[in-house]
């Protein structure tokens, strides 16, 4: 696969293009994309059920395959030929010094490395065992299947909390009591229904850090994604605000399959049911996670996760 067609997603928002898309949302011809919808199918053409969910598992995940899969910008390889795969229901961390390719890769999962000038990806990505790049997927339907939590809290700011949350499902048509519960449900489901519910007109961009995080994680969950993918999202929070936000994480498992890309080893520990290295563009070694911080089987995944280099 090769891609660099352009398409704007409000659920998975660029903190620097937040405002662009503020101003201009994008619009879905009929309301509601053609192809995947909630748990319904990526194309027109797949019939594929979802899975049963596992005991202890509210919801079953997608699993995500990546195949061989290469991302550039230009000419420039970023990821070089990487083969992981993301199980469904679990938290993978993703690990590796600045620069080694982690977000470029996890940007390819949901489409979003493309909408960058110059930049296109090759193999294939296998969202459940449908490639998101074949030539019959709505993308707008990937991202809502996908979504994203960026390094910076990126709510948009002058948007009240509630219509923060309501943005994207207003794309698919929702109106009133059915809006008022989701929006509702996903607050809960993010953890701030109860810091929040007296002041939803107020300004989202007025809630602390961590809460405006919380903010972001609600507005990819009330569209009721399959994955979700978190760049750095504690990485601007002070220590309290990243342990509600890794309580939070424990939570989500059990509804969606969850992409952490992290620089703090201790958090990794904690959250992560595995763990893959990336260096220099190429996958290193990947695990579960215990395995990977006490017997790595490659000598630079041991260099790297007791500090000597990165």
């Amino acid at each position: 696969m090769t891609s660099t067609g352009r398409t704007e997603e409000v659920t998975d928002v660029d903190p620097d293009r937040s405002s662009e898309l503020e101003r201009s949302e994008p619009e879905v011809a009929g309301g509601r994309p053609e192809g995947f919808a909630g748990r319904q199918r990526l194309t027109p053409e797949s019939t594929e059920q979802p899975p049963a969910p596992r005991p202890g598992i509210v919801k079953a995940g997608f699993s995500v395959k990546l195949e061989q899969l290469r991302a550039f910008y230009g000419d420039a390889e970023q990821v070089k030929g990487v083969d992981l795969e993301f199980r469904a229901n679990e938290v993978t961390a993703i690990i590796g010094p600045s620069g080694c390719g982690k977000s470029t890769m996890v940007r390819c999962i949901n489409r979003m490395h493309e909408e960058i000038p110059g930049a296109h990806a090759e193999g294939r990505v296998l969202l459940e065992g449908m490639d998101i790049y074949g030539s019959s997927v709505d993308v707008v339907a990937v991202r809502r299947a996908v979504g994203m939590v960026f390094q910076k809290p990126n709510p948009f700011p002058t948007m009240s909390i509630y219509d923060n949350v309501a943005s994207g499902l207003r794309l698919t048509g929702r109106r009133g009591k059915d809006l008022d519960a989701r929006v509702e449900s996903a607050l809960r489901g993010a953890g701030l229904w109860n810091e929040v519910s007296d002041r939803l007109t107020d300004a989202g961009a007025g809630l602390s850090g961590g809460q405006q995080q919380r903010l972001c994680i609600a507005r990819s969950l009330a569209v009721d994604p399959e994955v979700i993918l978190m760049d750095e999202p504690c990485s601007a929070l002070d220590p309290v605000a990243t342990l509600k936000i890794e309580e939070l994480i424990e939570e989500l498992k059990q509804r969606v399959t969850i992409v952490i890309v992290t620089h703090n080893m201790q958090q990794a520990a904690r959250v992560a049911d595995r763990t893959a290295f990336m260096l220099d563009g190429q996958m290193v070694e990947v695990g579960p996670t215990h395995e990977i911080f006490t017997k790595p089987k490659d000598s630079r995944t041991e260099e790297y996760v007791t500090g000597k280099f990165g």
